[in-house]
């Protein structure tokens, strides 16, 4: 239940992070890249851009986010799979992987690395960013409206999976010989339009919840959440204020 439209709704808030990000990518020319979790693509046309002599692969799990990526005209060397974020495989050992908000997605972050780490050159550099608000209100009060009787025995099954601590990814990527830099990013967005926070929230985070729910259902809880949400974060004349924490790792893989 991917919506294109309804992810890219806050653009600007989404993208800043993979800038930053990739900023710490210190690369000249790497002839293999891939962005697991590509969504439509966008960003990862800017990696293309970066570095035009690479072949770059756009993959994503859902088959919608890659159709709308495929959309628009891309250069031979730019390429959309679907796939699985932690299965999918590359035709040749990566020289750059970027993650941008994705990896959440997958559970067991030990078994990921190892396996990211796997799919890597040799001095390749690794760099994934993830969401690490799971205790900010907005979650807490989804967590609160799952946990009501009319959509608790339906929803138990769509659990959270928080992300690691930056010491334990420290931890687990220089045992498989990287040398990592990471840091932690809280921004301040104000976010335009009524009901901002339920808007992004249902970019991303409700998607897995909603999709468990019949369409009555998905209406009585957005109900529930809504003036809940309205509640913990005010709107004001210039927009809703909204903190989200994230988690940035960029290691670099040993010869």
């Amino acid at each position: 239940m991917w919506d294109p439209s309804q992810y890219t709704r806050f653009r600007d808030e989404r993208k800043r992070p993979f800038f930053e990000l990739l900023s710490r990518v210190d690369v000249a020319a790497p002839t293999h890249v891939a962005d697991l979790g590509c969504g439509t693509g966008d960003l990862t046309r800017v990696l293309a851009e970066r570095w035009p002599g690479a072949t770059v692969y756009g993959v994503d799990s859902s088959v919608e986010m890659v159709e709308e990526a495929r959309r628009r005209p891309a250069p031979g060397s730019l390429r959309f799979e679907v796939g699985e974020l932690a299965g999918w495989a590359p035709p040749v050992p990566l020289d750059v992987l970027v993650s941008n908000a994705a990896l959440h997605w997958v559970p067991d972050h030990a078994a990921l690395m190892a396996r990211l780490v796997a799919k890597l050159s040799p001095n390749a550099v690794l760099a994934f960013q993830v969401p690490a608000n799971f205790d900010a209100p907005s979650h807490r009060l989804v967590d609160e409206v799952k946990a009501l009787p009319r959509f608790a025995r339906v929803l138990e099954p769509v659990r959270r999976r928080p992300v690691e601590t930056l010491e334990t990814y420290e931890s687990l990527l220089a045992g498989r010989g990287m040398t990592v830099d990471a840091w932690e990013t809280t921004y301040l967005h104000l976010l335009p339009g009524e009901d901002a926070v339920l808007q992004w929230l249902l970019g991303t985070t409700l998607r897995p919840v909603l999709a468990a729910l019949g369409e009555a259902e998905r209406q009585a809880f957005l109900e529930e959440l809504g003036p809940r949400l309205r509640d913990a974060y005010p709107a004001h004349a210039r927009g809703t204020p909204f903190l989200f924490t994230r988690r940035f790792v960029v290691a670099r893989r040993g010869t």
